[in-house]
């Protein structure tokens, strides 16, 4: 393995293509490196070393630099050939947008009116997500003794689209309580049965198939809103994301077909993801599909929070750390121990009216 690749939430181990030994490596760990960039130079057992193959290959330099020159030119002549219509060509010039870039939806790949709206709206939307101005820097050092820890990849990233979500999306978020005693006896009553010790079921399998009754029941909160802000795709598959703290950042592996599924088998997937979040080695595709999100903070207590949708979802549940609470029945007139769980519900309010 020479490297890891971090892609979004993603990881993955990169061998190298041939067997032989490292003599060199050419970037400084943390920086940021480019597409075709070198990253170390490797001498093949038994064959000639990168570097002096790299010698030979360096010889003409010039010629490249010429055909980039001209790859250039080629690119100004791409562009004056883009398929759209005069009106479009002449507003694209006006606001210095490369009709290249943007696909064309009408006859023949044709550049319409319509696609450069859209390519506009959603360039402002992705601008209006970015953070404002900092303003002027600040040294902290100056009160005292500080240090400086560069965000991991994966924090990096899910700061960015926490931010975009907490900014383009208006959130809604409801608090409210679940009596889960029967649950809870249900649960301990199957651990019990199954003699387990190490792999006992917890509570998050029982809140995933919940949600995907309610998810059924009322399928505006399963739904996503198009890019255009003019429809809502109802999706008829129940895929549940579950929010999983890693060394890295946080992650959320996603569960599919959760309505399809028992208890014990939502229970095993989920302690598999899981452990491979924490790891870093789930698959790309381990984290695209939800529908939903299940965001759980029990272990660290508190009632209630605010759960940050991930788009391009419609809500997401937030779940609380869960305790004894003396209950009143107004039916029997009696006061009687529940297990009370809090949770806390983010909704789109554009997609969800309440």
């Amino acid at each position: 393995i020479i490297l890891v690749l971090e892609s979004e939430k993603a990881s993955m181990e990169i061998p190298a293509e041939i067997g032989g030994k490292v003599k060199k490596v050419l970037v400084v760990p943390g920086s940021t490196v480019t597409t075709g960039q070198g990253l170390i130079t490797v001498e093949a057992a038994g064959k000639k070393t990168s570097k002096q193959k790299e010698k030979k290959q360096k010889a003409p330099a010039r010629p490249a630099t010429t055909t980039a020159i001209e790859s250039k030119k080629q690119i100004e002549v791409k562009r004056d050939r883009a398929f759209a219509s005069p009106g479009v060509r002449r507003l694209s010039r006006e606001l210095k947008i490369d009709l290249q870039n943007i696909k064309g939806t009408g006859p023949k790949g044709r550049v319409t009116k319509e696609d450069l709206h859209n390519f506009i709206r959603n360039k402002m939307e992705r601008f209006s997500g970015r953070s404002h101005d900092p303003g002027e820097k600040i040294d902290f050092s100056q009160w005292g003794k500080i240090e400086a820890q560069k965000l991991t990849k994966i924090k990096g990233v899910t700061a960015r689209r926490m931010q975009h979500s907490w900014q383009t999306i208006p959130h809604v978020t409801q608090f409210d309580e679940a009596d889960i005693t029967d649950i809870r006896a249900h649960r301990q009553k199957l651990n019990k049965d199954r003699g387990a010790k190490k792999n006992k079921v917890t509570f998050l399998p029982f809140f995933m198939k919940a949600a995907a009754s309610l998810l059924k029941e009322m399928p505006t909160f399963n739904s996503s809103l198009d890019n255009a802000g003019e429809s809502l795709i109802f999706k008829h598959y129940f895929h549940i994301g579950v929010a999983v703290d890693t060394p890295a950042g946080l992650m959320v592996p996603v569960v599919r077909d959760v309505d399809q599924k028992n208890i014990i088998e939502l229970s095993t997937e989920l302690k598999d993801l899981s452990q491979r979040a924490r790891d870093k080695k789930l698959k790309p595709s381990e984290l695209k599909g939800g529908t939903f999100t299940i965001s759980s903070l029990g272990g660290i207590g508190g009632d209630f929070f605010t759960p940050i949708i991930n788009p391009p979802q419609a809500a997401i549940l937030g779940i609380s750390e869960s305790r004894w609470k003396k209950v009143y029945d107004h039916k029997k007139k009696t006061t009687s121990p529940r297990y009370i769980l809090p949770f806390s519900l983010s909704y789109d309010h554009r997609v969800i009216d309440g």
